[in-house]
C-alpha cells in the first residue's frame, strides 16, 4: 500500500482527499500545517506528498525546500487555489514534481499519484550515451568517468534527453518531461536549462533543430575521444 502524507491546513479539503485516497487504496497519514507535515516527512516512511502551497506558518515552498534537503527524491505533488503562470512555474522550480489546483477531482489526483510512483520505480536504472552516463537513483551524472555536477532539474533534463536519443524535442515537449507543465508559461526556462547543461557536458551533445527543438547526439569526435581513453 503506497504511503502518503498529506499537508493541507483546511480541515474539509484533508478529510475529502484522505478518505477519497484511501478508498482508492491509498495509506494517508494527515498533517494540518508545515511544521507537523516537516517532522512527519522526516520521521515517517512515505512515498509521496501532496502538499498545499499555501500554508499558515510556514509556507508551501519552504516545507518544500526542507523536503528537498532531507530527502531529495521524494516525490512532491503541489495542492493550490493559485492558478496563474508565475505560482505554477515557481513551484515546479522549486523543486515539485506536478502540480495540481483546486478544486480538482480525486480521482485524478490518484492518477497522478500513481504515475509518480511509477516514475520513480522506472528511475533506478543507469541510462547511457556514449561516454556520458546517468545514475538517477544516486543522482550523478558522469563524462568520461568523471562525475559532473548537475542540479535536480538540469539531471532530470538530461535524462530525458537520453531517453529520447537521436530525437527532436520540442520546447513543448521537454516543458512537459522535465517540468511537468501542458502549457507554456511564456519564458525561456528551456533554453536557458539547456545552455546550463551544455556548459557542463559539452555544446556538441545537445543539436538545436531549429524551428523544431533540440536533440541529444554522441558526437563521432567524442566517441573516438572515449575510445582512445579506454586503451
Amino acid at each position: 500500500m503506497t504511503h502518503l502524507l498529506l499537508i493541507e491546513d483546511d480541515s474539509r479539503i484533508r478529510s475529502i482527499v484522505e478518505q477519497g485516497l484511501q478508498a482508492r487504496g491509498f495509506l494517508v497519514s494527515p498533517a494540518p500545517d508545515g511544521e507537523t507535515g516537516l517532522v512527519m516527512a522526516r520521521n515517517l516512511d512515505v512515498e509521496l506528498v501532496l502538499l498545499d502551497l499555501i500554508l499558515p506558518g510556514i509556507g508551501g515552498i519552504e516545507v518544500l525546500n526542507e523536503i528537498r534537503t532531507f530527502k531529495p527524491r521524494l516525490p512532491v505533488i503541489l495542492l493550490t487555489a493559485l492558478d496563474d503562470t508565475t505560482s505554477k512555474v515557481g513551484g515546479l522550480d522549486a523543486g515539485a514534481d506536478d502540480y495540481m489546483t483546486k478544486p480538482f477531482s480525486v480521482e485524478e489526483l490518484a492518477a497522478r499519484i500513481r504515475a509518480r510512483i511509477r516514475g520513480v520505480a522506472e528511475e533506478g536504472a543507469t541510462l547511457r550515451a556514449g561516454p556520458l552516463s546517468v545514475d538517477l537513483a544516486a543522482h550523478r551524472a558522469s563524462l568520461f568517468g568523471r562525475d559532473v555536477l548537475l542540479s535536480a532539474r538540469e539531471l532530470t533534463l538530461l535524462a530525458s534527453l537520453l531517453r529520447h536519443q537521436g530525437e527532436v524535442l520540442s520546447r513543448r515537449k521537454l516543458l512537459q518531461l522535465v517540468w511537468k507543465v501542458d502549457f507554456d508559461p511564456g519564458s525561456n526556462v528551456v533554453e536557458v536549462y539547456v545552455a546550463a547543461l551544455r556548459r557542463k557536458i559539452g555544446a556538441d551533445f545537445i543539436e538545436t533543430v531549429r524551428g523544431l527543438g533540440y536533440r541529444f547526439v554522441v558526437p563521432d569526435e567524442t566517441l573516438a575521444e572515449g575510445q582512445t581513453a579506454a586503451r
